[in-house]
């Protein structure tokens, strides 16, 4: 296996245009990449890349070499995807990003019951409410939420979710419930990180600036300023739905509810899609089992996300995943 040494972490390198990413993207240092790529280069006499203290780019001859090794790259891991398929199991690393609330409360769980069913998988998970760039970091897949931005990655609806605007019984026996959304200028609506809240009326979508006394950046934070009969929330349903079942959070003005969220698995457009993500993506659409399974473009999605399910089979974009 001497002639394959480097060629993996050479292309890598030339795909993305440094070090880092590629060590990012193979989950190994940059040390161990710089050292295949020179051992590569000194086998061959040929220098493949040039480096500066800024920039890394693909000589001539790393350019001839490189449109030799992608296709047989590409083969091996047709192999090892074939041989993952006769096993009908997921192995290796899977590095994957998801908003850090929802990530803690749905995604991790989930994962974690992956790991039990697939025991040779391994998960690198960043939480961040940061919209990672899935090629330069490395990145097999993000779970994203809400409308896409149109891009070139690919899509999954794996389920939706719904915002509530709630209150405690003990504000609204004070204070009354609102029962048109003029109402809720007469109300201290505790605002999270946006100034507006969504609603639909009379078939169409709304925006509605809110004020109130407390504005913060944590859904766990409005939740016990809700119950403590402080004001009203504006929440997805993972923060609030445990509650209202106990009785301390009353959904109200649920005739203007905004039409449900989706919840994506959004990750790199691939001719082929690994077995350990088609696998994972397949295991968190059965876990969550709430929302449509259909891949489409990520632009697709981003155009169509407020259209019915159907739309997308006539556009003819979804593809079975």
């Amino acid at each position: 296996m001497a002639n394959w040494e480097g060629v993996q972490e050479f292309v890598a390198v030339a795909e993305t245009g440094s070090f880092t990413r590629a060590a990012q993207r193979l989950g190994i240092s940059v040390a161990q990449i710089s050292r295949q790529v020179s051992a590569l280069e000194s086998r061959l006499s040929t220098e493949l890349l040039h480096r500066t203290t800024r920039k890394v780019s693909v000589t001539e001859a790393g350019r001839l070499y490189y449109q030799h090794c992608r296709p047989l790259l590409e083969g091996l891991d047709e192999a090892e995807r074939a041989l993952t398929r006769l096993q009908g199991q997921a192995s290796g690393l899977i590095r994957l990003t998801a908003p850090i609330t929802y990530g803690e409360q749905q995604v991790a769980p989930l994962l974690n019951g992956f790991l039990l069913q697939h025991p040779a998988v391994r998960f690198d998970l960043q939480l961040t409410n940061q919209k990672l760039d899935l090629i330069d970091g490395g990145l097999d897949l993000a779970i994203r939420l809400g409308r896409l931005e149109d891009s070139s990655m690919m899509a999954r609806r794996l389920g939706s979710r719904r915002l509530y605007v709630c209150a405690s019984p003990s504000y609204l026996s004070q204070y009354g419930e609102p029962r048109t959304l003029a109402e809720l200028q007469d109300h201290n609506c505790l605002p999270g990180t946006l100034d507006s809240w969504r609603f639909r009326e009379s078939g169409q979508e709304r925006s509605l600036r809110v004020n109130g006394s407390l504005r913060v950046n944590s859904g766990f934070a409005l939740v016990d300023a809700a119950i403590k009969g402080i004001g009203l929330v504006q929440l997805p349903d993972y923060y609030v739905s445990d509650h209202m079942a106990r009785g301390e959070l009353v959904p109200i003005l649920e005739e203007f509810q905004p039409d449900d969220e989706g919840i994506w698995a959004l990750y790199p457009r691939s001719r082929h899609l690994l077995p350990k993500i088609r696998l994972l993506v397949d295991y968190l659409y059965d876990a969550l089992n709430n929302g449509p399974a259909n891949q489409v473009t990520a632009s697709a999605a981003a155009r169509i996300v407020t259209r019915g399910l159907d739309d997308w089979r006539e556009l003819g974009e979804a593809e079975p995943l």
